[in-house]
């Protein structure tokens, strides 16, 4: 998925309310828990990481968890869009069903940091050998959830309202042909029975100091269209074009044209776009020129509206560029994944905003830039109001930019920062079902 790679730039934004209608000791008393349970946390995070599994494929890690849940009394479904975990914690008074979310799955790299607990797992993926590990964090968010989960179990007659902690495989994509993620765990009723009315979910960051909190209303993270254009021209002798419809040329003018949408047809004033070409494949030979071309590339928006203009753009540019040399072009949005924009609901974040102030400190909440990377955490809030915020995992001091990024073998984390995340999760959902009146 997930590529997330962005400096954290951002304004403090003001307290705009206080957290007041909850018993005053909740927080003194989740503060204790967090303390207590954060050496357990950082265990977990540190199995997790020394065997990963791939996507679809979190036999391991979904049965730790079903049996931990089991343990804490919590209601346990196995087997949710294939591996998927999901338990429910019923407080003693009646109020919301807030969801709590982590995702589960590794990916295929192979790990390159110094560490006792580095993977040396390996897998197959795509027909090839590959590493595998966990270098986009989720290993921490499970941890994370798993903590919160005991904490919050341990308060059950405190709370009022009922928990869905929602253990998801597949954020990364499901293999090919298979179905995962976020939108099977939805498929397959994860917000119904009991029927969520929020939900919340984390992100650690390895470019983000411990101990900061960074979150966007609306638009967060960029929706995703994969998408494919073959071009069909016709082949001849390399020594002489005049023969063919040559459509490698045509290619290298309709990637040209494709950079003249950001550049030229969206108001990046507005949000930002992107349109990538990530691989061109075609012919074999240097004296030939063969009769296709295929491209793969992304689209990443921030808006329906922008995703939609987009996505025209690619299909009238490739088109008609194609046109214009006498080629054709076929074009495929969305081709292998499409997510949604991530877009977390104006009114449940500025509802729960003093909540993470209070949690972190007012100086260390931060409204950041939108991400063009990409979650699937966004199907979860197309359904219901959700707010996905990110937890800091650089260590103190540490320079973002040099700070090695997602998806990448020397991918690290501090682990000081997750009790703040911890934190984070459990009075998110004490707040809410203190001051819910069932809307966001």
């Amino acid at each position: 998925m997930t590529r997330i790679f962005f400096l954290l730039s951002g304004l403090f934004v003001g307290c705009c309310s206080s957290v007041s209608a909850q018993p005053k000791n909740l927080y003194t008393r989740i503060d204790a828990a967090a303390n207590k349970i954060e050496p357990q946390t950082i265990a977990w995070r540190r199995d997790f990481h020394e065997h990963p599994e791939l996507s679809n494929r979190e036999f391991r890690t979904s049965k730790i968890i079903a049996d931990f849940l089991r343990s804490l009394g919590l209601e346990v479904k196995e087997g949710v869009a294939k591996t998927g975990v999901v338990g429910l914690l019923k407080g003693d008074g009646p109020g919301p069903v807030i969801a709590l979310r982590a995702d589960m799955d590794a990916l295929p790299v192979t790990e390159r940091v110094n560490l006792p607990f580095a993977s040396k797992v390996t897998a197959i993926y795509n027909g090839q050998q590959v590493g595998v590990m966990h270098a986009c964090g989720h290993d921490s968010h499970v941890a994370i959830l798993m903590s919160a989960a005991k904490i919050l179990s341990d308060m059950k007659k405190d709370l009022r309202g009922s928990v869905k902690f929602i253990f998801q495989p597949a954020e990364e994509g499901a293999p090919a042909g298979e179905e995962g993620g976020a939108e099977l765990m939805i498929k397959e009723g994860v917000l119904e029975n009991p029927k969520v009315d929020v939900i919340f979910g984390l992100h650690i960051n390895s470019q983000t100091e411990v101990g900061t909190i960074a979150y966007r209303p609306g638009g967060t993270m960029a929706g995703v269209n994969e998408f494919r254009i073959i071009v069909k021209g016709k082949s001849a002798h390399g020594a002489y074009p005049w023969s063919s419809v040559d459509p490698i040329v045509t290619a290298a003018q309709i990637i040209n044209n494709l950079q003249t949408i950001v550049s030229r047809n969206v108001d990046i004033t507005q949000n930002p776009a992107v349109v990538t070409i990530g691989a061109i494949n075609g012919g074999n030979r240097s004296n030939i020129i063969p009769e296709n071309v295929e491209m793969l590339g992304t689209i990443r928006t921030l808006s329906n509206s922008d995703e939609k203009l987009v996505v025209g753009r690619v299909r009238e540019i490739a088109i008609k560029t194609a046109e214009s040399a006498g080629a054709v072009a076929d074009v495929t949005v969305p081709y292998s994944s499409h997510y949604p924009v991530t877009y977390n609901d104006p009114a449940l974040t500025k509802k729960m905003l003093p909540t993470l102030q209070q949690t972190a400190g007012d100086a260390n909440v931060v409204e950041k830039p939108p991400v063009t990377g990409a979650e699937d955490f966004s199907f979860f809030e197309q359904k219901v109001p959700g707010l996905f915020f990110f937890l800091g995992g650089m260590p103190k001091g540490g320079d973002p930019l040099k700070a090695p990024s997602h998806h990448t073998p020397d991918f690290y984390i501090d682990e000081s920062g997750f009790k703040l995340g911890v934190k984070t999760m459990c009075n998110l959902v004490i707040d809410y079902m203190y001051n819910s009146s069932n809307t966001p």
